[in-house]
């Protein structure tokens, strides 16, 4: 891919929004890629009951930000080259349109384009419990490779706080695509006793 290498970043109606703020805030550090941005009307709603930020706001921290209902967008089409796709967070009315096929939206567009080009989807799935259609349509889409990355507490990095764990999940996410995030922690091993 010439130039800026692109990142889908579809945000949905899940709670969670704010990895998605973490990963946007994080791509602006990141001089050759371009973040290009989705967000769904149930999102736009989230963000409103979760954080203190404007959608405005958010959108500012996209390079490029595209309308939900624009099916002609250029991340709709296999031929505009991208890295691939996150949805984060992923809510499960997003995993069973991706699954189905049910390209009704943009981030659902996207979504299904990035699976045709066998590009990278990584889904950070919200919900608990799980019933059984979740995990049916979870294992269609991991059937065909998508990668399903629930945001789940980690404590082996020595979290001191919820933006640590932020951190570590939108690092996880981050390194699906070959990015290396500043401010990632990864395992390296137990500490060494010295006797």
């Amino acid at each position: 891919m010439r130039g800026k290498k692109r990142l889908v970043i579809g945000v949905s109606g899940a709670s969670g929004a704010s990895l998605a703020v973490l990963l946007l805030r994080k791509m602006l550090q990141l001089s050759e890629w371009e973040s290009h941005l989705i967000i769904s009307a149930g999102a736009k709603r989230t963000i409103d009951i979760e954080l203190n930020e404007t959608i405005e706001q958010i959108e500012a921290l996209a390079s490029v930000v595209h309308d939900l209902h624009d099916i002609g967008s250029s991340i709709a089409s296999g031929t505009f080259k991208t890295a691939g796709m996150v949805v984060i967070p992923c809510s499960m009315k997003t995993v069973a349109g991706i699954a189905h096929g049910y390209s009704d939206n943009l981030i659902l567009r996207a979504a299904d384009v990035t699976i045709k080009e066998h590009r990278p989807l990584v889904l950070v799935v919200r919900e608990t419990p799980l019933h059984s259609i979740h995990l049916k349509n979870m294992s269609i889409l991991a059937s065909v490779g998508v990668r399903l990355m629930p945001p789940m507490m980690t404590f082996y990095n020595n979290p001191q706080s919820i933006d640590d764990m932020q951190m570590h999940i939108v690092g996880k996410v981050a390194n699906e695509f070959g990015i290396e995030l500043n401010g990632f922690k990864r395992w390296s091993g137990p500490p060494v006793d010295k006797c």
